[in-house]
């Protein structure tokens, strides 16, 4: 019987099973002395017994029965979850990560909408407050490892839901590093990452893309879950002020013209159910930050998806990025940005707009300008024409690059949720 596997030698069980059952007979000879006495006159003669000496010790010692009971059940109870817990997390964290995991669960439901290293840096913020989190995440991409597993598998791209998952993991740091390993060596693997090929093997075993993801969330153990904007197969066009066209996702940007319009081939595509439920039952929903015409309009482009931020009873938030981007947002501001993605949906989807006001290194803003890129404008005016909440706060990281913080960026987003406008 598989239950006297429990009882094999060497896994450190039997013995605080024996003294689970120790404290079970001593709480249980305590309880069988005391019940001999009618509960209802118990507390009145209590007193009396003891100034006559007659019944005290008797009830002592039943009381040292029940207590000594408990304390060896709750001790016995205690070291068999350690020792079964053990080999999976350290003695001194399985409460804390019990805790965490309770409190997270009660979390608020945020949906993040985007793509790139953008969405999956805000991930690492949020999940410290919630673990009601879906990242719902843009499948137009068609370079590198994510474009070369495309059109030899006919998969749709993995590589910014790898960054997500990954983003989200709840697991060990050598799990995480795995799924992120890109080959260097010369041959067929150079280039490709890991968790790439792992998202491929299994959406060949089980035959569909969504079920390899929610696999892949499971062998990372993530807070939340991760979703396609759609399962087609989309890719993104771009059409330029100069009147000539584009197709390629990783191709848009190498032009250096300034975009026109985006769009997706082909146009009628249809978001997953998931991600439209996500959205409708969110209490807040954040947009960016990210590569504006390639990672965050390409899922506002999805048949349903603006109009159902639209109609969600949730506040929702646009991140603007830190900096310009070379071959997309070249002098573009804050509104630039706004106008550009209400151009595409042709509808109101932003109640907030979260911008850093926050100076970088001079050293750092040579180093981008010297790569095409500035810090956004922000012209609060402009953006309060779009009848928008502008949030402006210090977000930016402590590292070598200008970017958001995930934590500062978290916080401010979990400070409009709780109704903090400043």
């Amino acid at each position: 019987m598989k239950i006297l596997k429990w009882l094999y030698p060497g896994i450190g069980i039997k013995r605080w099973l024996i003294f689970i059952l120790l404290g079970l007979i001593l709480f249980s000879a305590g309880i069988a002395l005391l019940i001999r006495f009618n509960i209802i006159s118990f507390l009145y003669y209590f007193l009396a017994d003891i100034v006559a000496g007659r019944e005290s010790l008797l009830i002592l010692f039943a009381s040292l029965l029940i207590i000594a009971g408990l304390l060896i059940i709750f001790w016995s109870f205690k070291r068999v979850l350690l020792n079964i817990a053990k080999n999976i997390v350290h003695e001194e964290e399985i409460v804390d990560r019990l805790y965490r995991k309770k409190i997270l669960k009660k979390g608020p439901s945020i949906v993040a909408v985007g793509g790139g290293t953008g969405l999956s840096n805000l991930l690492r913020g949020l999940k410290k407050y919630t673990s009601n989190i879906t990242a719902i995440v843009t499948v137009a991409d068609d370079g590198g490892s994510s474009g070369r597993l495309r059109d030899e598998l006919g998969m749709l791209p993995p590589g910014d839901i790898r960054n997500c998952l990954v983003a989200l993991a709840d697991t060990e740091p050598l799990m995480e590093q795995l799924f992120q390993y890109r080959f260097k060596n010369d041959g067929d693997l150079l280039g490709h990452s890991f968790g790439n090929l792992f998202i491929a093997t299994m959406t060949e075993v089980l035959g569909d893309f969504e079920d390899a993801i929610k696999e892949s969330s499971k062998v990372l153990a993530i807070r939340g879950q991760v979703l396609p904007s759609t399962n087609e197969d989309i890719r993104l066009a771009a059409y330029y002020e100069d009147s000539s066209c584009e197709i390629g996702e990783s191709n848009i940007p190498v032009e250096g013209k300034r975009i026109k319009e985006v769009f997706l081939k082909p146009s009628n595509c249809q978001p997953t159910p998931q991600a439209l439920n996500a959205i409708k039952n969110a209490d807040i929903i954040v947009v960016g930050p990210g590569s504006l015409y390639t990672s965050i309009i390409p899922n506002l482009l999805v048949d349903g998806i603006p109009q159902a931020i639209n109609e969600s009873q949730a506040r929702s938030i646009y991140i603007c990025n830190v900096m310009t981007q070379a071959g997309e947002t070249t002098f573009y501001s804050s509104s630039d940005h706004v106008k550009a993605i209400y151009d595409h949906v042709d509808q109101k989807i932003f109640d907030y707009i979260i911008v850093n006001k926050e100076k970088g290194s001079a050293g750092l803003a040579r180093r981008y300008e010297a790569e095409g890129a500035f810090p956004v404008k922000v012209d609060k005016d402009l953006l309060k024409d779009h009848d928008l909440m502008v949030i402006e706060d210090e977000l930016l990281a402590d590292d070598d690059y200008l970017r958001h913080d995930p934590e500062l960026l978290a916080e401010a987003i979990i400070r409009v949720l709780k109704g903090g406008d400043s």
